[in-house]
């Protein structure tokens, strides 16, 4: 998995580098096309299904799921040019009609809505910041030679904020928002205190593929054993919605020293 999640994030930059560069050569060179930005305004629905896959409204793109973003959009030519580094073919456009190329290939074929409800619809919807989980907390005892020791493991939702890219149904490319993690452990013997620390995503920067650490945030983290060397925790670090994941060894030994090791899965 470490070589999938690599090899995952070394397509997406080249992709993101080249569509850069195209869209800033198109916005150098060409003129934005403002009547096809007119004939975009409205709500957009799929021709087979009948869904409603975006609204355009002003400069904006927005969509009937929650928890994707608005972004900006642009037309140079042929192409619709959606967020920072998204674009997509124009097939066939007119005041009621638009085919385009989508993220995984297929033709997206739309047609413009004029129901003044879905209208409202879009105008009433907030974006919702997505929180994975609630607090959790976990309280383990654990005996080795003799003595019991007590783990308490706590996970914070903040309001720190990740942005993750993904692939919808309609084959648009959508942001998404998550908010992150604090871990709060905390080591007794008895009434003695071992140890206690917060862990933040941003202890692991230095270890973790930039691309990845940027789309992530810190999952969870688990007891797994001791020994001589003191108490094993894993602690994940995965994107939002993936099984791309890398885990993360800390060793606390029994003087409150911390040692970490990246496990890469």
């Amino acid at each position: 998995m470490k070589i999938g999640c690599r090899l995952l994030f070394s397509v997406v930059w080249v992709m993101a580098a080249f569509i850069g560069c195209q869209q800033h050569a198109n916005n150098g060179k060409l003129p934005e096309s403002k009547e096809a930005k007119q004939l975009l305004q409205g709500v957009w629905s799929d021709v087979e299904s009948e869904s409603v896959v975006f609204q355009i409204h002003g400069d904006s793109v927005y969509y009937p799921d929650s928890t994707s973003m608005p972004a900006y959009f642009r037309v140079y030519n042929d192409t619709l040019y959606i967020g920072s580094s998204s674009r997509y073919h124009i097939e066939k456009h007119s005041e009621h009609v638009l085919w385009f190329k989508g993220g995984d290939g297929e033709i997206v074929k739309l047609v413009k809505e004029n129901d003044t409800q879905e209208e409202e619809l879009f105008e009433k919807q907030k974006t919702q910041i997505l929180t994975l989980s609630d607090v959790m907390k976990n309280d383990t005892v654990v005996a080795y030679q003799n003595n019991r020791y007590h783990l308490y493991i706590a996970v914070n939702p903040t309001k720190y904020k990740v942005t993750r890219h993904t692939i919808n149904d309609d084959g648009l490319d959508v942001e998404n928002v998550y908010y992150d993690n604090i871990i709060h452990l905390s080591i007794f013997q008895g009434a003695r205190q071992l140890f206690s620390r917060d862990f933040r995503k941003q202890l692991y920067q230095k270890r973790l593929p930039s691309r990845f650490f940027d789309q992530a945030i810190l999952n969870n983290m688990e007891f797994t054993s001791i020994d001589d060397k003191g108490f094993h925790m894993n602690v994940s670090v995965c994107t939002p919605g993936d099984a791309c994941c890398y885990l993360i060894e800390h060793v606390i030994s029994f003087d409150g020293k911390l040692s970490t090791e990246t496990l890469e899965y």
